[in-house]
């Protein structure tokens, strides 16, 4: 009977014991940190993109043509050794220099010239006076002779002053001096080289260099220009181009009007002369009250000319566009916008 109370007791304390262990563990579980969720990142707005924009409006626009002019006669001459040339003894002008017609510019060396030049004067008076005598003495034979003697003495004269002379370059006008060729005592020189250019002060024009390769070849007579001489402004007109230039057969001048255009005005600044520079603008197209955009507007990708157009604060749209004159700023359109749309800039 004791023994099966002893069994009795013991499965009960180990039922105890199994339950006290249950429960411990249990409160154990309880009593650890509960695992903290992960925390959800912000939450970002995306930015906004901004866009260079700026409106269509309505104003004036020209195509232009810019550059450098320079003040020159509209009537000028080189001057050069034509017969003969030499060695040069002396250089009597330099640019800048006014001259009158018959004046001598430049010297060359002329030997024993002069001294053969006033023996021949001497035979040529001598044999003159033989010619006179031979008149009196009534003998045709001897008055042949005589003359012929006169007449070689003269030729002999006339023909070493004519050499004499061209070893001197004279002014061909009145005038100013725009150009002396770098000479200098000894230097010898060749017949047909431009030595000294003579200007008339009195009528001036600018001419301005083009670039054959862009804009500038579709300016034609009558064109306006503006000429800016310092803060002076001048208005004037085109009178000649590379297209109406004379015909000419100086190689030089023939090469200088293919590449010039020529701009006269009907006054000048009271300090203008012969080699004052001048702001040239040439307008080929002028127009008022047209549409107008920003050239960094115009956009062109594989011959399509559009613009994009900012609508309703953030909505960008693509629009076909037909363009005019195009200005160095500024591009004229025709068709596809209206005043006031705002286009995005590149």
């Amino acid at each position: 009977m004791n023994w099966r109370m002893d069994k009795l007791w013991f499965r009960l304390k180990s039922q105890a014991l199994l339950a006290l262990i249950i429960v411990i563990s249990l409160s154990g579980c309880s009593l650890l940190p509960a695992e903290e969720e992960p925390l959800k990142p912000p939450l970002v707005k995306p930015p906004q993109e901004n866009y260079r924009t700026t409106p269509v409006l309505k104003g004036a626009i020209a195509q232009e043509v810019k550059g450098n002019g320079t003040l020159e006669s509209y009537f000028s001459d080189a001057v050069e050794f034509t017969a003969e040339g030499g060695r040069v003894k002396e250089v009597l002008v330099r640019a800048g220099d006014e001259v009158k017609k018959g004046d001598t510019l430049v010297q060359l060396d002329v030997g024993d010239m002069d001294i053969n030049l006033r023996t021949h004067e001497m035979k040529m008076i001598e044999s003159r006076v033989k010619l006179r005598e031979a008149r009196l003495e009534e003998d045709e034979e001897k008055l042949r002779i005589a003359q012929l003697q006169y007449e070689i003495d003269q030729m002999k004269y006339n023909r070493l002053l004519e050499s004499f002379n061209n070893k001197q370059l004279v002014a061909t006008m009145d005038g100013r001096i725009t150009f002396v060729a770098p000479i200098v005592e000894g230097d010898v020189v060749k017949p047909y080289e431009t030595i000294v250019m003579i200007s008339d002060p009195s009528k001036l024009r600018v001419s301005f260099q083009i670039d054959t390769s862009s804009d500038a070849m579709k300016v034609t007579v009558g064109f306006n220009v503006s000429l800016k001489f310092g803060t002076e402004l001048v208005e004037g007109k085109v009178t000649q181009t590379p297209s109406s230039a004379p015909q000419t057969d100086d190689e030089i001048l023939r090469s200088r009007y293919a590449s010039h255009v020529y701009v006269e005005t009907e006054a000048l600044p009271e300090s203008a002369t012969i080699g004052t520079k001048a702001d040239v603008t040439i307008r080929l197209q002028e127009k008022e009250d047209v549409l107008l955009i920003p050239r960094s507007g115009l956009r062109n990708y594989l011959g399509r000319i559009f613009v994009r157009i900012l609508e309703d604060g953030d909505k960008i749209r693509e629009v076909d566009v037909e363009q005019g004159i195009i200005g160095s700023t500024e591009v004229e359109i025709t068709k596809g916008l209206e005043e006031g749309q705002l286009i995005v800039l590149q």
